[in-house]
């Protein structure tokens, strides 16, 4: 029985584990602990998931609307748009090349108004764009191939009583110049469908037309506006960026998702990395109760570790006897707590559900967040570092109070006996 780990450690460890009526105090400390560790472990995996889910659903939405880059000409207009655009459809990264006309308005509709941006492409490139092609909830974006043809988000057509075939009117501030000044350009428009992405901020101020229904409107040429660019990875933006700008020109100004969105991740990862150091506090806390814990145990204990010294065991063997009853509590709770956060994670749009339906309350609204539905996205980069400082936390945590039962000097304790 002189190998390490062995059965009778295994069972003194399990044991200690099992407390009699006279040590309940010690075994509530191990439950609490057991709890704690349990609790910090699932409540990291569903933040780090949420915070995942959340960053990830928002920039699919908003690349899968806006595209990966814009190219725009410095001097406003390019030497040959078209030429441009088929360079840079040839390269390899290039899914999508074409022309966009984009600009600021205003909309009327009955008696509301309200600012809005008109982004202006071609029909075939409306129904590539991936966030908006399968989330038409009425019309069609065929539709909008005719002029004063627009589309608009489900919540902008909600919230002022807008249906398909109802007028709208657009004003741009851009208008034509007059010896009295400038005077703002008025278009009425007609509605061709309403989609739903699922970013509210977007269901609510974007509207899309064609492409020479944009250029009309705003009064551009055939030169001018931009060229917006998808490519099959736009995590490798980055690496993309020079053979974009050759292809393109010097005289064309490149502008990339990560750019035009960085305050934005910026801060979702600053928030993710702020949370992840406030939840470990969890972990740190319960990790101190194992160490409470197993000193009470010592103490408590101090004859029966006397006794299996006098007998022939090692320091060592005591050593891993508490080494293994505190660590038992940190891998039994980290477990515990890695399959709560993943079945919370699987099903927290219904828990979310049922919460509104229980409280009343406005959990997680589109309006404050963006998104409709709570997503979750579990990273098993995450779970591996929540699993490693839950289980390297726990195994410290035992090893003062298992050297200081080690220690015990077994005639010391046992004099008065």
């Amino acid at each position: 029985m002189t190998r390490a780990f062995n059965r009778l450690e295994w069972q003194l460890a399990g044991r200690y584990l099992r407390a009699r009526r006279r040590e309940s105090f010690i075994s509530i400390i191990a439950i609490i602990s057991f709890l704690g560790i349990m609790l910090g472990v699932a409540t990291l995996i569903v933040v780090m998931a949420v915070m995942n889910g959340f960053r990830a659903d928002l920039l699919d939405r908003i690349l899968g609307v806006s595209g990966h880059v814009v190219a725009r000409p410095w001097n406003g207009q390019f030497e040959d748009r078209a030429a441009t655009v088929a360079r840079l459809q040839k390269l390899p990264p290039v899914v999508l090349a074409t022309p966009l006309v984009d600009g600021q308005a205003m909309m009327s509709s009955g008696q509301a108004v309200r600012g809005v941006v008109l982004r202006g492409m071609s029909t075939d490139a409306l129904k590539r764009l991936p966030a908006l092609a399968g989330n038409v909830r009425a019309g069609a974006l065929d539709d909008l191939s005719q002029s004063g043809r627009v589309a608009i988000g489900l919540r902008l057509a909600e919230r002022y009583g807008i249906g398909v075939g109802d007028p709208v009117t657009l004003i741009a501030p851009r208008g034509t110049v007059t010896p009295f000044g400038t005077t703002p350009r008025i278009k009425q428009f007609r509605v061709a469908a309403i989609f739903s992405i699922g970013l509210s901020e977007y269901d609510l101020n974007i509207m899309f037309s064609g492409l020479e229904t944009a250029q009309g409107f705003f009064s551009e040429s055939a030169q001018s506006g931009a060229i917006e660019l998808i490519l099959d990875d736009p995590d490798k933006v980055e690496a993309y960026r020079g053979d974009l700008q050759n292809t393109a020109g010097l005289d064309v100004s490149l502008v990339d998702w990560k750019q035009s969105n960085r305050t934005l991740a910026g801060a979702l990862e600053v928030e993710r990395n702020v949370m992840f150091l406030i939840l470990t506090l969890i972990l740190l806390v319960a990790a101190l109760n194992i160490v409470s814990g197993l000193v009470m145990l010592v103490r408590d204990k101090h004859r029966d570790i006397a006794v299996l010294r006098s007998m022939g065991a090692s320091r060592g063997m005591v050593l891993r006897v508490f080494f293994i009853t505190g660590a038992s509590i940190g891998v039994i709770g980290s477990l515990a707590g890695f399959g709560l956060g993943v079945v919370f994670c699987a099903y927290i749009e219904e828990i979310r559900q049922l919460l509104v339906m229980i409280t009343g309350a406005q959990l997680f609204p589109a309006e404050v967040y963006f998104l409709e539905r709570m997503p979750a996205r579990l990273v098993m980069s995450d779970i591996v570092q929540v699993l490693s400082m839950a289980l390297t936390l726990s195994f410290l945590s035992t090893l003062y109070p298992a050297w200081r039962a080690a220690s015990l000097d077994p005639v010391e304790a046992l004099r008065y006996e």
